[in-house]
């Protein structure tokens, strides 16, 4: 277990959740059940392994959300190490939370409880394939390294050419850090099983798209309304992971 918890969605902003929510539907994914916990509107979709939160609010997004037990005192221990939060909530009456940004400015997100009702009947079963990363584009990998392994100490996979590239276990997600010019935003990454099963629907539902966009060998990229881009490839780009010793007596690096 990381420093995180357990991941629990990745969480975008959407003004027009109905509109994300057909987009996602159109290739397959299903929409989980929420509880009653934000006050703005809200919606879970997923493949069977990824989710995906949508909120129709103001927030740093987007953002690897995790489920954190006593974040209360989770957060003291993390301020003990040398962690700054980009905000904190804990109030008897509100959902305990917390955000931190890595060092190049992607948003982390630590709540105490779940905010949607699992879903072990879906199978990874959407026309984009099987989920297998999460990429977030950094300027020195090396650098952001030495922030996610304090948090996710294993790591999958490691590479170094034709651009830097690093893999981690972070809390169950999958996270990539890539130094690709190609690669502009927090982006999905799926191994799909039928290019033109794919493409079929991409030109059923008119959704954007760019073909051969340049990230990884990618053979498309899909533009969700609320802006997420997923990237579809014949193979995971880095083949098949392995797993390096976890340290289990991280802190965090000056």
């Amino acid at each position: 277990m990381s420093n995180l918890g357990r991941y629990l969605e990745f969480s975008v902003r959407t003004p027009d959740i109905l509109s994300s929510l057909g987009f996602y539907k159109s290739l397959g994914f299903a929409e989980l059940g929420i509880g009653d916990v934000y006050s703005h509107k809200y919606a879970v979709i997923t493949d069977g392994a990824l989710c995906i939160g949508l909120h129709d609010r103001e927030f740093d997004a987007p953002a690897v959300s995790y489920v954190q037990q006593d974040l209360a005192k989770h957060a003291r221990s993390m301020t003990d190490h040398g962690f700054e939060f980009s905000f904190l909530q804990l109030d008897e009456d509100a959902l305990n939370e917390l955000g931190l940004p890595d060092r190049d400015g992607h948003n982390i997100r630590l709540l105490e409880a779940r905010t949607f009702m699992a879903g072990d009947e879906f199978g990874n079963d959407s026309a984009c394939g099987n989920w297998f990363e999460l990429s977030l584009p950094a300027r020195d990998v090396v650098h952001s390294a030495l922030f996610w392994a304090t948090v996710a100490p294993v790591v999958l996979r490691v590479r170094e050419e034709p651009t830097t590239h690093m893999r981690f276990d972070a809390g169950g997600v999958p996270l990539g850090l890539s130094e690709s010019i190609a690669l502009t935003a927090p982006s999905l990454c799926f191994r799909c099983h039928d290019r033109d099963a794919l493409f079929d629907l991409i030109e059923k539902h008119g959704l954007r798209h760019q073909k051969f966009p340049g990230y990884e060998g990618a053979f498309v990229a899909i533009k969700a309304p609320e802006g997420t881009t997923l990237f579809a490839f014949d193979e995971d780009f880095l083949g098949e992971a392995y797993e390096v010793a976890e340290s289990d007596n991280a802190t965090y690096p000056d």
